[in-house]
């Protein structure tokens, strides 16, 4: 499973590129109004910095304005991919622009409306698991529901699993088997974390001081 991030912070999206743990990133105005700075700036430093899919989503919901809006997106970077939003204009203009320019379709909270972006030619899918969780509904049955009905007829669209809120969101998508999970920066860092992880490097970290105590000049790094 590939693995996005979900965020507009430099910073954040540097460090893990830098690290070689995700394969590309996703953007959209929430985020971009976070960061206080020009969206259109933001937004080139981002597609020059990542290699991968970089998603950016037009503003505009009228077919005509969208579509323009879209094309001048996907004019910004090869590796840029446009978010349109599951409307019945945002289908019209998928329609229009695949499989030219690449597209994330986004705010999907149902198998039909998978159904449809795939349909339409989608290259990504985006599912919304924990808004759903939000109103009671079961967000990871959704990935699987998607997830089956896409290999049943062979899709080429990609499910890109959308407002993760925690790790187990991400280790249940890949068990799923979802192409891809966009994460938040802060969900990647517990990603990383476990007690018994921190618990084992402290003792390491103990007995090695105790040996160096009882041998001084010890060190399996010295020449």
């Amino acid at each position: 499973m590939k693995l996005f991030i979900d965020s507009a912070n430099i910073p954040a999206i540097k460090k893990y590129v830098d690290m070689g743990v995700i394969d590309g990133v996703t953007t959209n105005p929430t985020l971009l109004a976070k960061e206080n700075a020009d969206p259109a700036d933001q937004v080139r430093k981002i597609v020059d910095m990542v290699p991968g899919p970089v998603s950016v989503e037009v503003l505009a919901t009228e077919h005509d304005a969208m579509l323009e809006e879209a094309k001048r997106i996907a004019e910004i970077g090869k590796n840029v991919v446009v978010k349109l939003p599951m409307t019945q204009a945002g289908m019209a203009v998928l329609k229009k622009i695949a499989p030219k320019i690449k597209v994330n379709v986004t705010l999907v909270f149902s198998v039909p409306q998978a159904l449809i972006a795939a349909k339409a030619g989608s290259s990504y899918t985006s599912p919304f698991i924990g808004r759903l969780d939000d109103v009671g509904e079961n967000g990871m049955q959704l990935i699987s529901d998607i997830v089956q009905v896409y290999r049943n007829y062979q899709f080429k669209s990609q499910v890109l699993v959308s407002s993760v809120r925690h790790p187990m969101h991400v280790v249940e998508a890949a068990k799923i088997g979802a192409d891809v999970a966009t994460v938040p920066a802060e969900v990647i860092d517990k990603m990383f974390m476990h007690p018994l992880t921190d618990a084992g490097l402290k003792r390491f970290l103990s007995d090695w001081e105790d040996l160096r105590k009882k041998y001084k000049n010890a060190s399996p790094f010295k020449k």
